[in-house]
């Protein structure tokens, strides 16, 4: 009997405040291949976390939880918090330099992002972190990926990782994809 082949995995580009310009990494990924799409919202400059939450649920349940989500910034934080409710488990999830919004640094405008959920993520994460990112430290950065048991990964002193900082395509970022897409392939194959 042959092996069922593995569903079709999914990208969910979930932005942050302001959404991301043509040329920011995010938006670059998802010109590159129709696995990619962009979660959208009805307001990028003063979102309302519930909204968020409620926008990005309807675009996952689309895709019958065969999703990797790709957050930066506060799409990181929404991402913290859809886990927190939801609870459901998806393929895996990308949080690249999460925003602390509970710090003093963290721009004004948004609604119900704060506190941010401490709770352990049931499917596999990454937390891609920078030394010097303006909108959180490197000690949140560690607590939170402690508390969301997800793999952090430190990259240096590269700013918010964004286009200012100098991430146009960002090679490396997609590997970490491909890398959670490759654990669920493994998984399925072995039956899990």
């Amino acid at each position: 009997m042959p092996l069922e082949s593995a569903p079709r995995v999914n990208v969910l580009i979930v932005l942050g405040l302001y959404g991301s310009g043509p040329e920011h990494w995010q938006s670059q990924w998802e010109k590159t291949s129709s696995e990619f799409s962009r979660v959208h919202q009805q307001d990028w400059d003063t979102p309302i976390c519930e909204e968020w939450l409620r926008s990005l649920d309807n675009t996952i349940r689309q895709w019958n939880d065969h999703v990797v989500l790709v957050g930066h910034s506060l799409g990181s934080v929404t991402i913290a918090h859809w886990a927190a409710r939801f609870g459901r488990k998806i393929v895996g999830a990308l949080l690249v330099a999460p925003s602390d919004t509970e710090a003093a640094t963290f721009p004004q405008g948004t609604t119900g992002f704060a506190p941010i959920p401490k709770v352990a993520f049931p499917f596999p994460s990454i937390v891609i972190g920078s030394t010097d990112d303006p909108y959180i430290t490197v000690e949140r950065v560690e607590e939170l990926s402690a508390a969301w048991r997800s793999r952090l990964i430190m990259l240096g002193e590269f700013g918010h990782i964004s286009t200012a900082d100098g991430f146009g395509p960002w090679p490396e970022g997609l590997q970490y994809v491909a890398d959670l897409k490759a654990g669920a392939i493994s998984a399925h194959a072995a039956g899990r």
